[in-house]
């Protein structure tokens, strides 16, 4: 039996029941997240283009776009995918050789649920499908060392979520995923060098294609079964061998998962915790600081400290400096927080966090290193200009799966970031209807999406 078989027989069989409480509960708290990142996205210029272009072209509005309208599930998938993207804010996996965010899978799922009226139940398990592929691929078949982005694995994910809430056959999804898997490798510069709006709308562009793709197969259309092990398939091709059976597989990945603290880069949390505990600790005029040290594990000095994935100190855009460390941790000490108001123009330039950000020396340590992905340890040590330096060391934040956000910090997070488009009597009901998910349908949630306020 080809792999891809393999796997569409364990999407296919899978339930709601096949969840433990606890992933029943991380998956809502997911969710939730998810949402408040898409709908604090609502004015991303990107996000604004997007939504001119669906505009502009069309289609049969069957599924709903957050903040209203309507459009065919494969153009909900990307705007919807779109807005849980751009702020990167959203959840992260951690593997030895992997980093994703299977929150982006969110979108896809959704319009597929609200195509076939599922139930919530429904959704939280193709959803819990979608993060266990990804997460699972993550873990045995890491790509980024080749030269290939996360999406690529995401492609896999994406069409057995959409296939779930579609509740196709095996027969059907193993075709979903062949295409979407044989269709979709996206390479890594997406989020090397001078970095682009792409590197927000990679694994959106992904939800969009495999939705369409997935909508083939639940039509008929076949892919190539010996997408994985064949002449020229994924492991020759990408990722090289690996073993996974999906016989072993269960939903519970997602405890693993993590949540953002701060809005920014997935590898910078312990950092930015660290670096906010340690200033309330030593008050002290930012301009006085001669030098801030980062010590940190060699993803996050390779991602977004300098390292193999190109320079961090030349940062002009939004994209520069939700991937640059030293931005990070100069507004941090400035502002005392990392939010979206962090990522404006007008701050980015400032000459305060522009001058800071060069003080700012990222090095990795072999032995942080090798306590990853367990851990995510950083030491942050400040050198003022006059007096002895202070330093602090994290292990991890809140948000990380040895400290798990609680539903009530989740719900501050949803309230900040959708306040702005949001009254209060819809933010609680959004919240109400995500943590009863499991008695509700899909069509509840996406009724009260559709009025998230969209300023002119």
């Amino acid at each position: 039996m080809p792999l891809v078989e393999e796997l569409a027989g364990f999407v296919h069989q899978v339930s709601y029941d096949t969840m433990s409480a606890s992933a029943h509960e991380q998956i809502k708290i997911r969710i939730a997240d998810a949402l408040a990142c898409a709908i604090g996205a609502v004015e991303g210029p990107p996000v604004r283009r997007i939504r001119e272009q669906i505009r502009d072209f069309g289609g049969n509005p069957l599924c709903t776009l957050i903040g209203g309208d309507g459009a065919a599930p494969d153009l909900a998938a990307f705007y919807n995918s779109a807005l849980v993207r751009y702020l990167d804010f959203n959840d992260s996996y951690l593997a030895r050789g992997e980093t994703c965010h299977p929150s982006d899978n969110l979108g896809a799922v959704m319009a597929a649920c609200e195509y076939a009226n599922t139930t919530g139940r429904e959704l939280m398990t193709a959803l819990a499908v979608a993060y266990q592929v990804q997460c699972r691929l993550s873990d045995e078949a890491p790509v980024r060392s080749k030269g290939f982005d996360h999406t690529t694995q995401g492609a896999y994910a994406l069409a057995a979520g959409a296939s779930k809430a579609l509740r196709l056959d095996a027969a059907r999804t193993a075709h979903a995923i062949a295409m979407c898997g044989t269709a979709l490798n996206a390479l890594r510069v997406t989020r090397t060098g001078a970095l682009s709006n792409w590197k927000g709308l990679a694994y959106p562009f992904a939800a969009f294609a495999a939705t369409h793709i997935t909508f083939l197969a639940m039509r008929g259309i076949s892919g190539p079964l010996e997408v994985f092990e064949g002449n020229k398939g994924f492991m020759e091709s990408v990722s090289g061998a690996f073993n996974l059976d999906w016989s072993e597989e269960d939903l519970e990945r997602v405890t693993r998962t993590i949540v953002k603290k701060h809005n920014a880069e997935i590898h910078s949390q312990s950092t930015l915790e660290g670096v906010l505990e340690l200033m309330k600790d030593h008050p002290m005029d930012p301009s006085d600081i001669e030098r801030v040290d980062v010590e940190t594990f060699d993803v996050a000095y390779n991602i977004i400290g300098g390292g193999e994935e190109g320079g961090k100190t030349d940062v002009r855009t939004k994209e520069q400096a939700d991937h640059s460390l030293p931005y990070m941790v100069a507004a941090a000490i400035l502002d005392g927080k990392v939010t979206p108001d962090q990522y404006r123009k007008t701050r980015i330039l400032q000459t305060d966090v522009q001058t800071l950000l060069h003080k700012v020396h990222v090095q990795p340590v072999e032995e942080f290193s090798r306590r990853f992905p367990d851990a995510m340890v950083s030491r942050v040590t400040v050198h003022p200009k006059s007096g002895e330096p202070f330093s602090i060391e994290k292990q991890d934040y809140e948000g990380f799966f040895t400290r798990p956000m609680s539903w009530e910090a989740v719900t501050h997070k949803f309230n900040a970031l959708a306040g702005p488009y949001t009254d209060v009597s819809l933010r609680a009901d959004i919240l109400k209807t995500v943590q009863h998910l499991e008695t509700l349908k899909t069509a509840d949630l996406m009724s009260l999406l559709k009025h998230v306020k969209i300023p002119n």
